[in-house]
C-alpha cells in the first residue's frame, strides 16, 4: 500500500473548489484510481504546513501553482531545500507543472516564461521509448502553463517531449524523481475551467483551439497510473 505525502503549492480558485475539488483532491482521485489502497496525506503550503522530513516520507507528490519557481518567494527556497534532500535520500517523488520545474530548478536547471505563450487544452507528447515508466509512443494530457523547463539538470532524462514542449517529462538519474509538465490529475471538466480562466489573458484563437481540443481522446489514466506505480518504488538510499 502507498503512503504518498502531497505537497500543495497552490490553490484552486474558490469559486471552482466546490465541484472540482483542491489539488490534491484531484490527486488523491487519480492515485486512487490506479491504486485504491493508498494512503494520501496533505502538507499545505497556502495553508501554512510545515514541510516534514523527506527522510520519513514513503513517497512525495508535489502539485501545481500559479506562481513561477522564479518569483523569489519565501516559501520557494525551503521547498527547494526539501526537494534537494528527498532526492540525496532517493524518496520517491513526483512533481507536476510547478512541481516540474521547482524540482528542475532546485536540481539545477533553468526554468523561465517561454516566448511560445500558454499552453493550454490537449497537447500530445512523444515518449522515449523504453524508458521504464511511460510506455507506448504518445501521450495526449492536458496542460495549463506559460513557464517552462528550459534547460533540464544535467542527471536529467528527457522522457516526454513535443514541439511546444520540449522537456515536458524528466527522468532523474536517482531512479526515484520523476516530473511532467502536464496534467494527468485534471479531468476534462477542471481543463475547461483552465481555459476559461485564460480567456482574455491568452490570444483568442489559443482558447478556442484548446477548447475545441478537450473534445478529443486523453490518456489521463496512463499517465496517472504510470506516476502512482513510480511513487509506489521502494529505493534504497
Amino acid at each position: 500500500m502507498a503512503r504518498i505525502t502531497i505537497i500543495e503549492t497552490g490553490q484552486v480558485p474558490q469559486k471552482y473548489r466546490e465541484q472540482h475539488g483542491s489539488f490534491p483532491d484531484m490527486f488523491a482521485r487519480m492515485v486512487r484510481a490506479e491504486d485504491p489502497t493508498a494512503t494520501v496525506e496533505v502538507v499545505s503550503i497556502p495553508n501554512g504546513d510545515a514541510l516534514p522530513d523527506p527522510g520519513k516520507l514513503e513517497a512525495v507528490l508535489i502539485t501545481g501553482a500559479a506562481a513561477g519557481v522564479y518569483d523569489g518567494l519565501d516559501w520557494i527556497a525551503p521547498l527547494e531545500d526539501f526537494v534537494r534532500k528527498a532526492y540525496t535520500n532517493k524518496t520517491p517523488m513526483v512533481g507536476v507543472c510547478f512541481g516540474h520545474q521547482l524540482i528542475a530548478q532546485a536540481l539545477g536547471g533553468t526554468v523561465r516564461k517561454s516566448e511560445k505563450g500558454w499552453g493550454i487544452g490537449r497537447h500530445v507528447y512523444q515518449v522515449l521509448p523504453e524508458n521504464g515508466v511511460v510506455d507506448g509512443e504518445a501521450v495526449a494530457i492536458a496542460a495549463s502553463h506559460q513557464d517552462q523547463v528550459i534547460e533540464p539538470p544535467s542527471d536529467a532524462l528527457t522522457i516526454l517531449s513535443s514541439e511546444f514542449t520540449p522537456h515536458a517529462g524528466l527522468l532523474y538519474a536517482n531512479g526515484a524523481t520523476l516530473t511532467v509538465q502536464p496534467h494527468p490529475e485534471f479531468d476534462v471538466g477542471f481543463a475547461e475551467v483552465c481555459c476559461e480562466l485564460r480567456d482574455g489573458k491568452a490570444p483568442d484563437d489559443v482558447v478556442a483551439t484548446a477548447r475545441a481540443s478537450l473534445a478529443e481522446p486523453m490518456d489521463t489514466a496512463k499517465l496517472g497510473g504510470a506516476i502512482t506505480r513510480f511513487l509506489a518504488r521502494r529505493t534504497a538510499p
